[in-house]
């Protein structure tokens, strides 16, 4: 009897990854075999050739411990026991961003020994090793696993301006290592720009930073001293980063939201 999942005839491991007691499988699946609709199949069909596939997560845990996204899995095996994650220290912290944002308060920890095979998804996943105490603010919606020494927890923006005209969530989620971490991302890391600042300045038009360093300072300004000069450049307010560390951008998700909105039915509007 064939155990590892990795051995499937459609699918493929496109990374693997190993941290302590974790090692992670980022798999692909070749096809989707069980289609029984044409339409869908012919849809399928493109999207293959698009390399749209489906993408899943398989934890391997040796005396270890992982926080996952709530609802991300999709099975388990082994001994591995899992805990609703929500302590005295992070309850309040979990409670406040569920009524604002109406996220669960709860995230799934599992631990033990035994192999954790999260749910499939189009998207894709971005896997990283943070250092010790290496600290990294990543957007809403996008973490999906860590490992056990990863700490993770809700931080609120500075300012509510920031949050409410920066395109950002007022809480978003802060890891900090030492550890693996995994994120579900809109676009694959061939078409993230990772800008390095040293004591410097980065300012983006739009949302679309999708990771930053936790040490850097984000506010959002004019995009010139002056509003006559804002209005020439026709950028207005931009997102603006400053200190030393990483800013990770995400521009071609610009082009995704123009053809998601092109392709999108007319609204027909009922006669009276």
């Amino acid at each position: 009897m064939r155990t590892a999942i990795g051995t499937r005839e459609n699918m493929r491991v496109l990374e693997e990854f190993e941290s302590g007691g974790l090692r992670v499988e980022v798999l692909e699946y070749e096809k989707l075999c069980g289609l029984t609709d044409p339409q869908m199949a012919q849809s399928v069909y493109f999207m293959e050739q698009q390399h749209i596939r489906a993408r899943q997560i398989a934890l391997y845990l040796n005396n270890e411990k992982v926080t996952i996204e709530r609802g991300a899995m999709s099975y388990f095996q082994g001994n591995l026991q899992m805990v609703s994650g929500v302590t005295v220290g992070n309850a309040l912290g979990r409670m406040l961003r569920g009524a604002v944002t109406g996220e669960q308060m709860a995230q799934p920890e599992y631990t033990g020994t035994g192999l954790l095979v999260l749910e499939p998804s189009f998207k894709h996943f971005l896997v990283l090793e943070l250092a010790p105490a290496e600290r990294v603010i990543v957007d809403d919606g996008m973490f999906y696993c860590a490992q056990g020494s990863v700490g993770v927890r809700a931080v609120a923006q500075r300012t509510l301006s920031s949050a409410a005209l920066g395109g950002e969530s007022l809480f978003q989620t802060e890891l900090t290592g030492p550890g693996i971490i995994i994120l579900e991302s809109a676009v694959p890391m061939s078409e993230i720009d990772i800008i390095d600042l040293q004591n410097d300045t980065l300012k983006v038009d739009g949302s679309f930073a999708v990771l930053r360093s936790g040490n850097l300072d984000f506010t959002v300004e004019r995009s010139a001293k002056t509003l006559v000069g804002s209005a020439v450049s026709g950028e207005g307010l931009v997102n603006v980063y400053r200190g030393t560390g990483q800013v990770w951008l995400a521009p071609t998700l610009k082009v995704y939201q123009s053809l998601s909105a092109a392709l999108r039915p007319p609204v027909v509007s009922k006669p009276n």
